[in-house]
């Protein structure tokens, strides 16, 4: 596994975790709107997908996530709420296959970052390259 396709796999475990929070965490209040309820399950869905496509072949809770995203959202509010919950339990589940498989989406990654230099040592850098262009242009003998 290359070092880019762990940080994918990384990437979209943490973003599907950060989804599965908002439907299952208890501080997250259930979604009032039918409309609220289809963009999770949408989100959720396109999360699912995402990892099928990482989490090895076979593993039983991608069947099983699979079959729940194949499922469209119910009519009635507890029927849609269950089946949100469930949603979100199936993509946490795939969650843990790829924690189980070595990518840890609780660990961001470091990348490397390029220094930035201050505006202050900007500055002072153009200032020394003009004086210096003075100093340059003043010390040229003139025809």
């Amino acid at each position: 596994m290359t070092m880019e396709s762990a940080d994918v796999q990384r990437d979209q475990a943490v973003a599907a975790a950060e989804t599965v929070a908002l439907v299952l965490d208890e501080e997250s209040p259930l979604p009032m709107s039918a409309g609220d309820v289809e963009e999770l399950a949408r989100r959720l869905r396109g999360h699912i997908s995402q990892l099928g496509v990482v989490v090895p072949p076979g593993a039983s809770a991608l069947r099983s996530a699979q079959q729940l995203a194949s499922a469209g959202v119910p009519d009635g509010y507890m029927p849609s709420r269950v089946h949100l919950v469930k949603l979100a339990e199936a993509t946490q589940a795939l969650v843990a296959t790829l924690q189980a498989h070595g990518v840890d989406p609780a660990k961001p990654t470091r990348r490397r970052r390029c220094w930035k230099p201050r505006i202050n040592v900007l500055r002072g850098s153009v200032f020394a390259v003009a004086f210096a262009c003075l100093i340059l242009a003043a010390s040229v003998p003139r025809p």
